[in-house]
Parts: structure tokens; sequence; C-alpha cells
């Protein structure tokens, strides 16, 4: 099976979920500011609903983040099926050549295991470590020596910290015993027989691929590989995984906290997270979900740019899992044509007002931003900014009261992949209320929205730059440009 293809569609009601449900989650997503960029909804391996808010589109990549983690821990199970590894083999076994000088015990007892769990001693997430730079030397930034460098203070087994390096060691390590990279070894393994052919994953500077994070792929991918899961690792009558394994990766493996109502304190699996309900999940930065629940038999996957990931798993609680059913329910035509409607019409938060016609370029003084200049010109019924940057000139195209679809090769400094790309798909809106343009920047294949504001006051522009999501305090200093003669 070499082709895409898609879960079969039907109506909420028709597989016991009610229209209604459905939409009062929609309403608390609004309510509740949530960034959703995409969701979809799907029950007895039927999709019953999905939508994705403008930019955002069913065709493109989405990036994971640590959602990454549960293809690499996917990749693993395939693995131990083949004999190629056991999850009680040691982490040194493989690496004997990078271990260091001075073994600990600690580091000695490491297994594969505590790898998949979290549990391998460390203190802290040793990601930092690794000098996440593609254009780092390979020799010297060696990331599975760098790993093994690093103190190993507890029992492996013992201690759970999140720690995304143990996941890229089980990347290195079924690289190691396949001679392949984990996005070619799942291949004819997971995505084939799933239907999917498109997927990026981004790599360290040794070209293997970063495990942790770094996946691309879109929304019905993500909800295809739950309902592999959901189904015990068959796919379309296809044994495709061994229900031994899904089984074992999907359980309570380790203790992460005692908090009966957060769903980070459920439990760990091999690179999944159980959750209240009696459900688990794979989860990335800022909202990305692949949330499964046996007991109602049901898989949502969500992408999103948001930074209370928690809020968003409260809202399927709350609104989407009081409208299931154990059975059918009723056809509600217009729930059903109300909610098809909404699910067509959503779309992210854009500028809102009668975009100026500027005519001029503005001048920057030197900044740690290297914007130079800036000019705003109309194209009929859309806007066209210029920004020279470094000395390249940058032009894209925002829609006054719509999204356009674009490309840039600009980043703007917002936190997008670590592997530097050149060019990244956009989505780009823009209007101006009184001296004040604001323009919204959609990077649609990562959670990331640029906001640019230009105020206007005389000859003198000032620029403020946010961005709707990131891992640390993205202040800018506001830039002063002067209108050019």
């Amino acid at each position: 099976m070499n082709q895409e293809f898609l879960l079969p569609r039907s109506t909420p009601e028709r597989h016991g979920i009610s229209s209604g449900a459905i939409l009062s989650l929609l309403d608390a997503i609004q309510q509740n500011g949530c960034e959703l960029h995409s969701i979809m909804i799907s029950r007895h391996g039927n999709v019953v609903a999905q939508g994705w808010w403008a930019p955002y589109r069913a065709d493109a990549f989405h990036m994971l983040y640590s959602l990454s983690k549960s293809f690499t821990s996917t990749a693993a199970g395939f693995a131990v099926s083949e004999g190629l590894l056991s999850v009680d083999d040691t982490v040194l076994s493989f690496f004997p050549d990078k271990a260091p000088a001075q073994v600990s015990d600690n580091l000695a007892s490491m297994r594969v295991r505590d790898l998949l769990t979290m549990t391998t001693g460390h203190d802290q997430d040793t990601t930092g470590t690794l000098r996440l730079d593609s254009t780092q030397d390979s020799q010297v930034n060696d990331w599975v020596r760098t790993f093994l460098a690093q103190p190993v203070d507890h029992k492996p087994g013992t201690h759970f910290v999140y720690n995304s390096g143990a996941t890229y060691m089980v990347s290195a390590i079924i690289q190691k015993v396949t001679g392949q990279k984990i996005i070619d070894y799942l291949g004819p393994r997971l995505f084939e027989p799933l239907g999917i052919t498109n997927k990026r994953w981004e790599e360290s500077p040794q070209g293997i691929n970063t495990g942790g994070w770094g996946l691309f792929i879109n929304t019905e991918t993500i909800a295809k590989f739950g309902q592999l899961y959901l189904d015990k690792g068959v796919f379309g009558g296809r044994r495709v995984l061994p229900q031994a394994w899904i089984e074992e990766a999907t359980s309570r493996q380790v203790s992460n906290g005692d908090d009966p109502n957060n769903d980070w304190n459920q439990g760990y699996g091999y690179q999944f997270w159980r959750c209240r309900h009696n459900a688990y999940r794979g989860d990335g930065a800022f909202g990305q979900y692949c949330v499964v629940m046996p007991d109602q038999e049901m898989v949502v996957a969500i992408t999103a740019g948001v930074t209370d990931m928690a809020a968003e798993l409260n809202l399927i609680w709350e609104h989407l899992l009081p409208g299931v059913a154990s059975g059918s329910l009723p056809d509600d035509e217009k729930a059903q044509a109300a909610l098809s409607e909404r699910l067509k019409s959503l779309k992210l938060p854009r500028p809102e007002g009668e975009a100026a016609v500027m005519g001029k370029t503005y001048r920057f003084a030197a900044n740690n931003q290297a914007i130079e200049t800036v000019r705003f010109d109309t194209t009929g019924d859309d806007m066209a900014m210029t920004l020279v940057v470094d000395g390249a000139a940058h032009t894209i195209r925002a829609g006054r009261g719509t999204w356009i679809d674009g490309e840039t090769s600009l980043s703007f400094g917002v936190q997008a992949p670590f592997t530097v790309y050149s060019s990244y798909r956009i989505g780009a809106s823009a209007a101006a209320n009184g001296n004040t343009l604001t323009m919204r920047i959609a990077y649609i294949e990562t959670p990331f929205t640029l906001i640019a504001a230009f105020r206007f006051h005389g000859n003198e522009v000032a620029l403020d730059l946010t961005q709707n999501v990131a891992f640390h305090n993205n202040e800018r200093p506001t830039l002063i440009g002067v209108a050019e003669e």
C-alpha cells in the first residue's frame, strides 16, 4: 500500500457522539483563547469531525515536537519484535567506543527500558547539553558521546525526569542495529501500511533522526497513528505492530506524580503519557496531541500553538466526553448542519480594519534583528511588505481581512525548527487601526505565529515583534524607523 489514503468519514450521532457536544467543545476553545490549528475526532475508526483554523490546512505538515517520541517508541517496538534489541539491553553495549573514560555504576546499568520510560537516572533533561545546532562539527558535537558523558545521579529505573536526550538515544540505537534512520526504518513497517507518504524528520549533526522531536506530519497521520494504537496494532485489517508491545508501551510503567486531577501525574509508559479517564496520549510542546481513549473507542488528534496544554485536555474531558453515548444516537440534522458549517469556517483571529497605504520606505537604526528597511505597498486587495534584512530583500504578501498563503526564507527569530530551512510556508493577514498597522504571519508547519505591529507617527514608525508561544521570554526591543526622502 503505497499511496496516501484517508480514514472513513461519518456523522457524530451515527457513532454515539452528540454534534452539540462537539459544538460546545469548539465554543469553549474559542472562549478560552486556545489557539488550535486543527482537530480531528474519530470513533470506531470513523472520523466524525475535522477542522483546520485558517491559514492552517489539511495538506500541510505540522511540527510535532515531543509527540515525535511516540513514533520513536513505535520504531523500538518493531526492533524488539524483530529480535534486533531488547528493552533490557544496556545502553553502553551499543556504543562502547563512545563511553566516557570513567564509567559510573549507574551509567553502566542504564538500559533501553530506562530511556523509554524517562528514568535514565539523570537529575535533569540532557537535551540542552546536546547543542541543538545542525551546523556544529559532527566530530566535535557528537550527541551520543555528549549524552553518555553526563552525570547519572540516580540509579536508572528509579527516578522520572522528562528527558528528550533519552529519546534521541533510542533513535541512535535503532539506527545502530538497523543501519537505517528511524524515518526510513518505519517506512515499510508503519508509514506504508497506514498509507502515509508525507513526512519529514530533523536530524542531528551525525545524521540521526532527533527522535524526541522534529517529526513533521499532518493531522490525518496523527489520527491514523492513534487508530493503530486504539486497535491494538491492527490497521485496515492487517496486523502492523504486535499487540503485546502496544499494551506494554501504553501502560503505566513508572510513576510521575500523585495528583489524581493532573494529566501529567497519571504515569508514563514507553514515550506515552497516561491520562485521566483511562486514556493515554502522545503530546508535544504548544499543544500537539494524539489522545487515545480505549473506553470510548475514540481518538482525538490536535495541532496547536498554546501555552496552557492542560487547558486543551480539560476541554476535551469537560465538553466532549459528556456527549459520548454507548450506542448510536438519533440523527440531529440541525446540529449536524451547524457543526459542519462551523468546522468549515474555522479561522485564527486576524487583524481587522482597512489596511493603510503607505508607499514609503522606512529605515531602522542598526539592531540585533538585522532589519534595515521596511516598505508597504498595495497589490489589488492585498498588501505587500518588503523587508531588507541583513542586505537581502524579502517580500511578504498579506491579505486585508483574509489570509494569503506564501513562503518566506525569514524566520524573524521565531523559534522555528532546530534545522534551518531555505523557506517556510506561511499564511499572512494585515490591517490598520488608526495609526497602527498589524500583520500576523503564521508559520503553518509550526505552532508559531509572528505578530508585527507598526505604529506610525509623523515620519517615524515603531516596530514591535511578538509571537504567540515561546519556550522562553521572547520580548524584543522596539525598533524605530525613519521615512526616507
